[in-house]
C-alpha cells in the first residue's frame, strides 16, 4: 500500500479483504457472533476493542461534504481500552448510581447516570411508515459499457467501479415483523457515483397498486393492521386489503403478482428487482431514450413454498437477513446484473400500446429484451446496523447528470416523499451527512445550519452571486457535465384531477402474468388467493374480489371460488387477447446453486465413512454443510452445528441422510413436541419429520449406507428428487444438479392448466 496515498491505501485494504474471502472455498460454517472466540472467564486486563469481522464493512470515510478522508474504517467506532463519557473522561464504574450512602437517595449531580440514560431514552428513531422491515449490505458495481451511447452517465462506463450500499425490505410489517410473509420486497441501491448519488429505489413486483401517489395513503392505510385491533400485523389476508383492491381494479395486476410465489422469495439473492418506473436516459449529445431499470439475479428467482414461510415465521423470523449475512461471510457473494428495457421516447409515451407512464403495466421482455449494462456483488455486510441500514435515506429525486425522471403520476408524488420522510425519521434536512449517506462526489450546495450539521462552513457568502468568497459555488457549464433537466415538451391542456383513457385498463395484464405461469405456479396463486379471501371477515369482500378475478381468467376464478365455497362469478367485461410471456415465470431453467444450506443428518454411534469428504465437497461447491446429530460437540471429529430438538426442515435447501439414528434420550412429545407419539421407533422420530418435511416442500434428499433406510421408512424412496446410492459423494453429485432447479416440482403434479 502507498502511505503516501491514505485514502487509496484504505480502498486497497478493503479490497484485499474481499479478495480474501473469496481465497478458495470456505471452510467454516457462518455465524459466529464475533470476530474471536470468547474465553470461558470474564476478561479483566484492558486490550483495544476487537477487529470487526473479516466480512464486514462500513460506509467509506468521508467528511460531510464528500472529501476522503484517508481514515480507516474502524476510526468512525468506538476507541480504547477504557470506558468514558460521550466526551472521553475514563470512568472507574458504570454498574451503580452516586448514592447518598450505600442505602440513599441517588443523587441529581450523578452526570454519568443522567448521560447514559438520557442518551437510551433517545435511541430509537422514528420506524419507515413502510419498508421498516429491512436489511442492507455494502458492495460494488462494474459497469459493462453497453449503455455509454444511451446516458452520460458515467457510473455506467465500461469497467468503473463504483461502491455501492443495497437495502432489502419487506412493506407492511413493522421491524420487528418476520422476514418470510407474503409480501412485496424493497430493493433500494445507493450507487456512490462521482458525479452524484443515484438512488435506484427498486421493488421485487415491476409494477404498483395504484398509478397516481395521492392514492399511497389509502392503500398503505388499508394493508396496514386494523386501527383498531393493531392486527394483523406484516400481511395482506384481512378485510380491509381486499376491501380496498376489490374496489379499486387498478390494484389488480400487482395483487396477482404479490398472490404467486413472487410474494414468498427464498432469499434477498435469489429475487427479481424492478424500477417499475419508465426513466427518460440523456446521452452525450442531448440525445434521449426511455428505459426501465431490471435487477437479474444471478442465482435465479426462486421462492419458499407457502408452508415454509408460515414455518420460518416461528423457527427463524429472521431468515432472509441471516441467509443474506451468512452468504457474504461465507463467501457466496450475491450478484446481480443491472439491465435496461431500451424504449423509444416519443411524443405519446407509449409502446406497443403500452402506456409508459401508467406504473401498473410492464412492457413484456418479448417485445423489449433486457440489455445487461453492469454487475453489482454484494461483498461486506455492516458494521452497525443502526447506523448504516437503519439510517440510509434513499430517495427516486436522487440522480446523476444522464438519468431523468418522466411524467409518472405516482414517480412524481415520490420525488416529495421522500425528503419529507427523512425530515422527520432522521431529524432534520442534514440527513445526506450521516456516514453511509455521504456522496462521493465534492459538495458546495450552500445550504446552512439545521439540526446535526456536522459541516464546519467556510466564507461568509453562502448566496449566488457574491464576490465575497470570490463567487464560489460557479454553476456548472456544457463541458463541466452538471445535470440537465431534459426539456421535454408539455402538452398544452386544462388543469385536471383526472388519469389518461390508457390507465384504465385493469385486468389484460393480470390476465397476462396468470396465462405466462406453469401448472405449478397456477396452484400456488390458486392456493394464495384461497388463503388469504378465507381470511377475510365479510363474504361480500369474497365476492367482490371473485369478480376481479372472472375478468382476469374463468379457471383461476373458479379453482378460488370453489376453494371458498362460493359460486363462480362470469366475466364482466371481455377477456383480453394476450401473448403470454415466459420470462414472468420462475421455473424452467438451471442456476447456480452458490450459498445454498445441505442438512446432514448423522448418526454418532455408527460408521462415518464418507462423511468427511462429502463435507469437504459440498463447501467446495460454494454451499454450507450443517451436521444434524442427536446431541452437540463433534461427531467423527467434526463440528455439530444443529441437533434433532433445534434443526427443521425450513433451514436447508436439501437433505442428506449419512445414518439412521436411533430416538436420542430427548425424544419425548413432553420435551419436544417434534418427537409425536411415545411408540419408540426405530429412527429418531423428529427425523422422520424433518424428511417427510423436506420431502413435502419438494426439495432434494440424498442417503447412502444406513441413510437409505430411513427414506424406505419414511416411504419417499423411488420418488421424484430423492437419491440413493452408496457412495457419500456420488449421492450428493447427484443432489446438487438438483438443486440446480430449486425444486424437485414433478413430485406434485399439478391440477390446474
Amino acid at each position: 500500500m502507498d502511505a503516501s496515498k491514505p485514502a487509496k491505501a484504505v480502498k486497497e485494504a478493503v479490497e484485499a479483504a474481499t479478495e480474501a474471502l473469496t481465497d478458495g472455498p470456505a471452510t467454516e460454517v457462518p455465524g459466529a457472533p464475533g470476530s474471536a472466540p470468547p474465553p470461558l472467564t470474564e476478561p479483566t486486563a484492558a486490550q483495544e476493542p476487537l477487529p470487526p469481522k473479516r466480512e464486514q464493512g462500513a460506509p467509506e470515510t468521508r467528511t460531510p461534504t464528500g472529501a476522503p478522508t484517508g481514515a480507516p474504517a474502524v476510526a468512525c467506532g468506538q476507541q480504547g481500552a477504557y470506558l468514558t463519557t460521550a466526551q472521553g473522561a475514563r470512568l472507574r464504574d458504570t454498574d451503580h448510581s452516586l448514592k447518598a450512602g450505600p442505602r440513599g437517595p441517588v443523587l441529581l449531580q450523578d452526570h454519568h447516570l443522567r448521560e447514559k440514560i438520557t442518551h437510551f431514552d433517545h435511541e430509537r428513531i422514528p420506524e419507515r411508515v413502510v419498508h421498516a422491515r429491512g436489511a442492507g449490505a455494502h458492495g460494488v458495481f462494474v459497469g459493462y459499457g453497453t449503455a455509454e451511447g444511451l446516458t452520460r452517465a458515467g457510473f455506467l462506463g465500461k469497467g468503473r467501479k463504483t461502491d455501492v450500499f443495497v437495502r432489502f425490505s419487506t412493506v407492511l410489517g413493522s421491524r420487528g415483523s418476520a422476514d418470510t410473509v407474503r409480501d412485496t420486497r424493497g430493493f433500494a441501491t445507493k450507487f456512490y457515483t462521482d458525479e452524484g448519488t443515484f438512488d435506484l429505489v427498486a421493488n421485487n413486483i415491476p409494477v404498483f397498486f395504484i398509478q397516481d401517489a395521492i392514492k399511497f395513503p389509502d392503500i398503505i392505510h388499508a394493508g396496514k393492521p386494523h386501527p383498531d385491533r393493531e392486527i394483523p400485523q406484516a400481511q395482506s389476508a384481512h378485510d380491509t386489503f381486499w376491501d380496498f383492491v376489490s374496489l379499486h381494479t387498478e390494484a389488480q395486476h400487482h395483487t396477482i403478482w404479490n398472490m404467486s410465489d413472487r410474494g414468498i422469495p427464498r432469499s434477498y439473492r435469489m429475487m427479481e428487482g424492478f424500477g417499475v418506473h419508465t426513466f427518460r436516459l440523456v446521452n452525450a449529445a442531448g440525445e434521449t431514450a426511455l428505459v426501465k431499470f431490471h435487477w437479474k439475479p444471478a442465482l435465479g428467482v426462486h421462492s419458499l413454498t407457502w408452508e415454509e414461510a408460515q414455518l420460518l415465521g416461528g423457527v427463524d423470523p429472521d431468515f432472509h437477513r441471516r441467509d443474506l449475512y451468512d452468504a457474504i461471510e461465507a463467501g457466496a457473494f450475491p450478484e446481480w446484473e443491472l439491465g435496461i428495457q431500451v424504449l423509444p421516447d416519443t411524443p405519446e409515451e407509449t409502446f406497443a400500446g403500452i402506456d409508459l407512464l401508467d406504473p401498473t403495466k410492464i412492457v413484456p421482455e418479448e417485445l423489449a429484451p433486457v440489455q445487461p449494462v453492469g454487475r453489482l456483488t454484494l461483498n461486506r455486510t455492516p458494521t452497525n446496523f443502526f447506523a448504516e441500514t437503519e439510517q440510509v435515506a434513499f430517495h427516486v429525486g436522487h440522480l446523476p447528470p444522464g438519468i431523468d425522471v418522466t411524467n409518472d403520476p405516482l414517480l412524481q408524488g415520490r420525488l416529495f416523499s421522500y425528503v419529507d420522510t427523512q425530515l422527520t425519521r432522521l431529524g432534520g434536512p442534514n440527513f445526506s451527512q450521516i456516514p453511509v449517506n455521504r456522496p462521493h462526489a465534492p459538495v458546495n450546495d450552500m445550504l446552512r445550519d439545521g439540526f446535526h450539521q456536522h459541516a464546519v462552513h467556510a466564507g461568509v457568502a453562502p448566496y449566488r452571486p457574491n464576490s465575497l468568497d470570490g463567487g464560489n459555488p460557479f454553476p456548472a457549464g456544457d463541458g463541466e457535465n452538471a445535470f440537465v433537466d431534459v426539456p421535454v415538451r408539455v402538452a398544452e391542456a386544462p388543469k385536471v384531477r383526472a388519469n389518461p383513457v390508457s390507465f384504465d385498463d385493469h385486468f389484460s395484464q393480470a390476465r397476462l402474468f396468470w396465462l405466462s405461469m406453469t401448472d405449478v405456479e397456477r396452484e400456488h396463486i390458486v392456493r394464495a388467493y384461497t388463503f388469504e379471501l378465507g381470511k377475510c371477515y365479510h363474504q361480500a369482500i369474497r365476492e367482490r374480489q371473485l369478480q376481479c378475478l372472472a375478468n382476469i381468467d374463468p379457471v383461476l376464478c373458479a379453482q378460488v371460488a370453489t376453494g371458498l365455497g362460493l359460486p363462480a362469478p362470469e366475466p364482466t367485461v371481455p377477456l383480453a387477447d394476450v401473448t403470454p410471456s415466459a420470462a414472468l415465470s420462475q421455473l424452467g431453467r438451471d442456476w447456480p446453486t452458490d450459498g445454498r444450506t445441505v442438512g446432514i443428518v448423522v448418526d454418532a454411534g455408527a460408521d462415518h465413512g464418507g462423511l468427511d469428504e462429502v463435507r469437504q465437497a459440498v463447501f467446495a461447491a460454494g454451499m454450507v454443510p450443517l451436521l444434524i446429530a442427536a446431541h452437540g460437540g463433534t461427531v467423527a471429529g467434526l463440528p455439530v452445528q444443529r441437533t434433532f430438538a433445534t434443526a427443521r426442515s425450513v433451514e436447508f435447501d436439501a437433505l442428506l441422510l449419512a445414518g439412521a439414528p436411533a430416538p436420542a434420550p430427548d425424544a419425548l412429545p413432553a420435551r419436544d413436541a417434534k418427537a409425536g407419539a411415545a411408540d419408540s421407533p426405530a429412527v429418531d422420530p423428529r427425523v422422520l419429520l424433518l424428511v417427510e418435511e423436506c420431502w413435502r416442500h419438494a426439495k432434494a434428499i440424498g442417503g447412502w449406507g444406513p441413510g437409505t433406510a430411513v427414506l424406505r421408512r419414511v416411504g419417499v424412496t423411488d420418488t421424484p428428487g430423492v437419491v440413493t446410492g452408496e457412495a457419500a459423494t456420488e449421492v450428493f453429485g447427484d443432489v446438487r444438479q438438483l438443486l440446480a432447479a430449486h425444486r424437485c416440482w414433478e413430485r406434485f403434479p399439478a391440477s390446474v392448466g
